[in-house]
Order: structure tokens, then sequence, then C-alpha cells
């Protein structure tokens, strides 16, 4: 397997825009996924980097809109999401100043936007230009829109409406098909080839750097890829990013077939908030070091 540090243009610290696109490439092309843990302070974060760092492996640090209010303080307004916006914001100028020390290129990550939660994401779009008009990059590297719960013509449509905004700055745009909504009375939601080839017509002319965030048993993944190369007429083995949500309920067998079918990110089971105490708190960092070395081994993400 080849290193990450052979992707072009690769540093430590955030990456953004092509780069951060490549990287992701780099990981399917090598048969290993990046795993995404959500982070609620800067000790949650440096725990997620100081177990990077001891593996020499790039990583993805990601914000919920929960997670982000948490960071800025509980004690604050946030019935207009104001204080998840300014959460959001500080903590990813947080990674984005410590992260270079670390020596390990991240993924700066906003996790699962729900309908109700847009006004969130609109804040988190102002700051990205703001920050893209002095620096020429955005200030994360991606963004998930979750709108599985709406019809499959809303989430899409709201995916391209906010895609348009993104693209000029070359933020990678994550997004969840599973359309509960459009799911039979009482039946587990599954995404479908179907959902996958709708996203990719409707949004790919917009930008190609879209991932697709996947609830589907992990056996399928490969016949959506060959859907994509031999009826899409995409360019194969594998034309389709996928991210996975849950793993650190899969088994190393799912995990397997999850790598074989294109899965280049996993989203980590595992949000750790601050806890009274500093013996405490260390133990916490302790034991998310331990859970993202093991999520890494776990997913080939090793040198």
């Amino acid at each position: 397997m080849s290193s990450w540090k052979d992707v072009p243009g690769i540093e430590a610290g955030v990456v953004t825009g092509d780069v951060a696109w490549a990287l992701l490439k780099h990981a399917k092309a090598n048969g290993y996924a990046i795993p995404a843990f959500n982070c609620t302070s800067t000790s949650t974060c440096n725990a997620v980097l100081e177990a990077a760092k001891s593996l020499d492996r790039p990583i993805i640090i990601q914000f919920s809109e929960g997670g982000a209010a948490f960071f800025a303080g509980r004690a604050l307004d946030n019935t207009q999401k104001q204080a998840s916006v300014l959460g959001a914001v500080a903590g990813a100028h947080f990674v984005r100043m410590v992260s270079p020390s670390y020596g390990i290129p991240v993924l700066l990550h906003s996790d699962r936007c729900a309908k109700q939660q847009l006004p969130w994401l609109d804040g988190m779009l102002q700051a990205d230009e703001e920050f893209f008009a002095i620096n020429g990059e955005p200030l994360y590297s991606s963004h998930m829109l979750d709108l599985s719960q709406e019809s499959t013509e809303e989430n899409l449509r709201t995916c391209a409406e906010y895609l348009k905004k993104m693209a000029p700055m070359k933020l990678i745009l994550e997004l969840e098909m599973a359309v509960s909504a459009d799911a039979p009375s009482g039946a587990e939601a599954e995404i479908q080839i179907g959902e996958i080839q709708a996203a990719h017509e409707r949004l790919a002319p917009i930008s190609p750097m879209l991932t697709i965030a996947v609830k589907a048993r992990p056996e399928l993944l490969a016949s959506f890829q060959k859907h994509g190369v031999e009826s899409m007429k995409m360019p194969g083995p594998l034309p389709f990013f996928f991210a996975w949500l849950g793993g650190s309920s899969s088994t190393k067998e799912d995990v397997a077939l999850m790598l074989a079918g294109g899965v280049v990110k996993m989203r980590m089971d595992l949000e750790t908030s601050d806890v009274a105490g500093t013996d405490a708190l260390r133990q916490a960092e302790e034991g998310m070091v331990v859970r993202v070395k093991e999520s890494c081994t776990e997913l080939k993400n090793l040198n």
C-alpha cells in the first residue's frame, strides 16, 4: 500500500479541495477507509489527533450539530442554532491551529444536518465563504446533508441547492439517501441503486466531489459499483465513493466487504464529551485513543 504522503500536494493539518478529494481517491485505490469521530471538545479532538499521530495515518474529525453546541458551551442560547454555528466554527479553527503539529492530514467534516438543522449548515457555509475569501480554501473539508427523512425529490433538490454554493470552494458533499419517507410502512429503509443513480445524475454535473452515506447490506456495495460501470458507463472498477454509517457495530467480515465495495469513510458510533475531573477526563481521552487506533486497524488505514 502506498503512503498517504504520496498524494500530490498533501501536507499535515486540515486538507481541503482537490487534495482532500485526492486523499479519498487514494483510500479507495488502496483498499482502506478513514474513520470519522464526532468530537465535542478540545480534549476529544486531541485524543483523535494523538491516535492518528501514533499511527501516522489520516483521520476525520467531525462535529454534529449538538456536539458543536456543546463545544461552544451549554449555557449559550441555541434557539436559532447560533451556538451550534459558533461551536462548529470555533472547533474548526482549533483543529486547524493544532493539527499540523501532529504531522498527519485531517479531513474536517460536519455530520448529519437534517432539514430542521439547515440554519446550522447555512452558518457554517458563511464561515467557509469568509475563510475562502482570505485563504483561498474553505474552513471545512466537507459537509453532510441527511435528508433521508424527506422524499427523494426534496432530498436531491435541497442537496443541489447547497452543492451549488459549495462547488466554487471545492467542498465535498456527503449525502444520505436512505429515504425512509419513501419506504413501505414499518420497513427498514435500505438504499437502492436507483437512489444512488438518481443522486449521481442530479448532483455530479454540479460537482464530482460527492460521497454517499449508505445503509445497506455490505454485500450489496459491489453490485452498486458494478451497476455504475456497466449500466451508467462510469469509469471503473469503483466509481462511487461511499461513507458507511455506524461503523462501531460492524463485524470484520462486513468491514472487508465495505472496503472492497468502495467505502472510503466510516462514521464511528462514538461521541465523547467532557467529564468532571482531570483524571476522569484523561481516562476518557485514553479510551478514545484506543478506539481510534482500533478503527484504523479494522479499516486497514495503516502503513
